[in-house]
This record gives C-alpha cells, sequence and structure tokens, in this order.
C-alpha cells in the first residue's frame, strides 16, 4: 500500500529556500486547500473550511520548487502527510506537513510553460548518465558511449534546451537565464 496522497490549492507564502547542514537543499510553501460544495438553495458555489499545509520539498525539487513556484498560484502536490503534535505551556498544537514528491500547476486554473531540467531523466547504468544529450530516449548519443565532459557540470546545475538543442545556463535562485547574451 503506498501512502502518497494528492493535494490541491493554492500557495499562500513566498517559497523559502535552505540548505541543511549536510548541503541538501530545501524549499517550502505553505498550501491553502479550500473545498467548494453546490448550495441548492442559492444556487451558487459555496467555499467551506480551508485546510492549512505546510509543504517541504528537497533536493532537485527544491531548486525547482525555488525557481517556478510563486505566491497566489494554484498547484497540485503529491507527498506523504505527515502529521505531528507536541505540548507548550499546556496547550496541545498540531503541524499538517507534506513531505513532496512532486509538485506542479493546477492547469484547471491556467497554463504553464514546462521547462525540463538535463540531469532530471532515466538512469542509465551503462553510463552512469541521467538525462541530457547522451541519454538516448532523448534523441542524443548512445547510452555509454562518447561522454560529454560537460556532463558533470549540468548535473549540478539547471538548463534549457532552445529550439536548437543548445543547453542554457538557468539560475537556480531567480529562474532567469544566466547568460542574457542568450
Amino acid at each position: 500500500m503506498s501512502d502518497y496522497m494528492t493535494f490541491r490549492g493554492f500557495v499562500a507564502t513566498d517559497i523559502r529556500t535552505s540548505t541543511t547542514t549536510t548541503g541538501v537543499g530545501t524549499a517550502s510553501f505553505r498550501l491553502g486547500s479550500t473545498a467548494r460544495r453546490f448550495d441548492r438553495a442559492t444556487s451558487t458555489w459555496v467555499d467551506t473550511h480551508t485546510n492549512w499545509f505546510t509543504v517541504q520539498g528537497y533536493r532537485q525539487l527544491a531548486g525547482n520548487m525555488g525557481c517556478s513556484i510563486k505566491k497566489g498560484q494554484r498547484v497540485i502536490v503529491v507527498g506523504r502527510l505527515k502529521l505531528r503534535t507536541w505540548e507548550k505551556d499546556g496547550r496541545t498544537f498540531f503541524a499538517h506537513e507534506i513531505d513532496a514528491e512532486s509538485v506542479g500547476h493546477d492547469l484547471m486554473w491556467g497554463s504553464a510553460n514546462y521547462n525540463r531540467t538535463v540531469n532530471n531523466g532515466p538512469q542509465h547504468a551503462e553510463s552512469g548518465v541521467s538525462g541530457g544529450p547522451s541519454d538516448p530516449d532523448e534523441g542524443g548519443g548512445e547510452a555509454g558511449g562518447d561522454r560529454d565532459p560537460d556532463d558533470d557540470l549540468a548535473a549540478s546545475a539547471v538548463f534549457l534546451e532552445d529550439a536548437d538543442g543548445n543547453y542554457i545556463p538557468v539560475d537556480s535562485e531567480t529562474g532567469e537565464l544566466a547568460d542574457s547574451a542568450v
């Protein structure tokens, strides 16, 4: 049995990014999820109670969240729900957190432009290279074939592929093209 759940809602806070003491990138935001129901008496849609969650992402997901998700946007989150309780000064507190596996824009409310990062691809045991130009699933090179020395750089950065197949570096903090001449 899988304990992954899907949540829909709106981003209620700015994305907070940080790095753990062991060097793992993290990003988090507050998600508000409000259910709606149709009220037949008034023939209108009515918002019901809003549930609040803290969404937490790690590693590559954290970097992509920081570049892509903005306050006020509608998103879909897939992850594990964690419920925590603690006591302080005789009061009991509760926290509802989602350990995110995937986060994306909810296209029911708008459109998005998806840009795949180079290092998010299938792993190939022969070459150890993930995604990018030498990935046979992406139409370049052969698995385990000629390996581009720039692949090591590509695995640690975010790039966009332009219409000509060239990889353009992207600032992982702002999501802007790193080379303004491109």
